[in-house]
């Protein structure tokens, strides 16, 4: 695992803080094809908080969101999931932290074809070696709306229904964070709404936190705050957020001369 340096004015750790970067870059190639994927991003994700990452393709958002999940390393700069800086671990340890202590819900559904919806939903647990505990377990299944679907497989589920399976999966291991990448990017717009309204309520229900990017305004307005990234820079934040006010700040991306586009919560425009 590559070493990354960590700034010596980082902050230390802050209570209530469930994952943080501190001025994160991240630079692809060299020379004539050297890209600046993140320039400097200082960010703090607040524990039983819903936050969206926003901004024109490009703009690094997913990048971010890679690096504070440990899916991807920094170029420079800092990333901690609660106390622990992720520069300090090993793959092996990076790995079982992911494991353990984050979820994740993708664009793809990323389901086992040959489990049913309640394998894939502890498959986690299972890898890990641990036990679910049912209490939690029952209550993340019902909120989801899966109590009658346990034992299909994902070829007997609609797309909504296998992508509810991913956020209970996500869900399961009752992890620090959960981060989302496009998670309703596969849906229309009915099924993208009831996946959005699930991670809402998980943050609301049950204190989870989580981060999703998102190109879509309607599915931003679900969260409790939107930050946005230009040039892999953030330059905008907003707390409350609803399509129309999310839609006027990604319109100043290009000049205000876009039209409104045609939005929905499982939009498959990237």
């Amino acid at each position: 695992m590559t070493t990354v340096p960590r700034s010596p004015h980082a902050p230390h750790p802050t209570p209530g803080i469930a994952a943080a970067a501190f001025d994160l870059s991240k630079v692809y190639g060299s020379g004539d094809t050297r890209v600046v994927a993140l320039d400097g991003v200082s960010i703090d994700f607040r524990e039983g908080e819903f936050t969206a990452i926003m901004g024109p393709s490009g703009c690094g958002k997913s990048t971010l969101m890679h690096c504070a999940a440990g899916l991807d390393s920094p170029s420079s700069g800092s990333v901690r999931i609660g106390t622990t800086e992720l520069s300090t671990l090993n793959d092996r340890l990076l790995t079982a932290l992911r494991r353990d202590r984050i979820g994740f819900i993708f664009q793809a559904f990323n389901l086992l074809p040959t489990l049913t919806a309640l394998e894939n939903i502890t498959l986690p647990l299972t890898i890990a070696g641990r036990r679910p505990d049912q209490q939690w377990l029952d209550r993340v299944v019902a909120m989801v709306g899966l109590a009658q679907r346990l034992d299909h497989r994902p070829a007997q589920l609609s797309g909504g229904q296998q992508q509810r399976v991913a956020v209970a999966r996500a869900l399961a291991a009752q992890p620090a964070i959960i981060f989302g990448d496009e998670p309703t990017g596969n849906l229309d717009s009915r099924a993208g709404a009831e996946v959005l309204g699930f991670l809402r309520d998980s943050v609301r229900e049950l204190g989870q936190t989580a981060v999703m990017v998102t190109h879509d305004p309607v599915a931003a307005g679900y969260a409790d705050r939107v930050v946005f990234l230009s040039d892999g820079r953030l330059v905008d934040e907003m707390a409350h957020p609803t399509p129309d006010r999310v839609l006027d700040v990604m319109r100043r991306f290009s000049g205000g001369t876009s039209r409104t586009p045609a939005v929905d919560a499982g939009s498959r425009t990237s």
